[in-house]
């Protein structure tokens, strides 16, 4: 049945929330994009005059569509190369979704869509719905054809996952762009002692090229050895350049609320790397390379002004 004006207009008026429900489910924008599609094209195919409420009907459907891609993706990042980590939204991305409360905020943030990663699918669908935009959870027993007492429990018990795997500390975009270029001027200093001042003892270092750019496949661990990684990266090097395509420019941004670094040559972005605090300093440092996973951010980068890179690297 063809649709009427009316009925895309409906859909469209949703698809603002599908897509940031489905980025928190799946950790990839470009996923997510493709599941809100499919979510269209059951739409499209529905008889619509028997939907009462289509908001529900929409996430309904299209929840159901993320938990089914959760599952098959297990099995796919069993084979992956290297480490995975989800895919990073540069600042103003509208898939990031509503960011009135901290909870919100805290839900999309890069170290919460890693430890998202530890749930079972169930867990997580809870965990988000709940959590980031705030449904009831009769609504949410509805949608996972569970009861209103499993989806409590299964809430209770993700968001304890959740707090046990991370210390909330929220910062503003001013305070963000000191703290990177605090680490950068470590960075680029040459010496690994100031970078150690800046990190937890037990602090870490992943990088997720996806088999298409070197990342090793093991995280650093520690103050002094993620020191000395960090160190060697911000190092000049001809093999790097060519690795990337050229000398990056290196900006100071936000991605997923958080502080981040963002490497770009000729307007493409090469790389984000997102920083974790706590209040006795940075505790990870998260790098996405795979540039499967940065297509949206060259995207967002594009459409946005920047002032001058705080520093060209390699």
């Amino acid at each position: 049945m063809a649709l009427t004006v009316d009925d895309v207009d409906r859909f469209e008026a949703s698809r603002a929330r599908l897509e940031a429900i489905a980025y928190r489910l799946l950790g990839s924008a470009s996923e997510a994009e493709d599941v809100v599609q499919e979510t269209f094209l059951r739409w499209q195919g529905a008889d619509l005059a028997r939907i009462e409420v289509p908001e529900a009907w929409l996430t309904k459907v299209l929840t159901n569509l993320c938990l089914n891609q959760l599952t098959s993706a297990r099995a796919r990042r069993e084979t992956y190369v290297g480490q995975w980590l989800p895919e990073p939204l540069l600042a103003g991305d509208p898939m990031l979704g509503p960011a009135d409360t901290a909870e919100q905020r805290e839900s999309v943030s890069y170290a919460v869509l890693v430890l998202l990663e530890r749930l079972s699918p169930n867990e997580r669908a809870v965990y988000v719905l709940r959590e980031a935009f705030d449904y009831p959870h009769r609504e949410i027993a509805g949608i996972l054809d569970i009861t209103e007492a499993a989806s409590q429990q299964i809430f209770h018990r993700a968001k304890k996952h959740v707090a046990d795997g991370r210390t909330r500390t929220e910062i503003d975009e001013a305070a963000a762009r000191r703290i990177v270029e605090e680490f950068l001027a470590a960075a680029t200093s040459g010496r690994t002692e100031p970078l150690v001042r800046l990190l937890t003892q037990d602090a870490v270092a992943i990088g997720d090229g996806g088999g298409k750019v070197p990342a090793r496949a093991k995280a650093f661990e520690g103050a002094v050895a993620v020191a000395r990684f960090l160190r060697g990266l911000f190092k000049p090097s001809k093999a790097k350049q060519a690795y990337v395509g050229g000398s990056p420019e290196v900006h100071a941004t936000t991605a997923n609320g958080g502080p981040a670094v963002v490497a770009v040559v000729d307007g493409r972005v090469v790389g984000v790397m997102c920083l974790e605090l706590t209040p006795d300093g940075i505790t990870a440092f998260r790098s996405q390379v795979n540039p499967d996973k940065l297509e949206r951010a060259t995207r967002r980068w594009a459409a946005d002004a920047h002032g001058e890179p705080l520093l060209n690297a390699f």
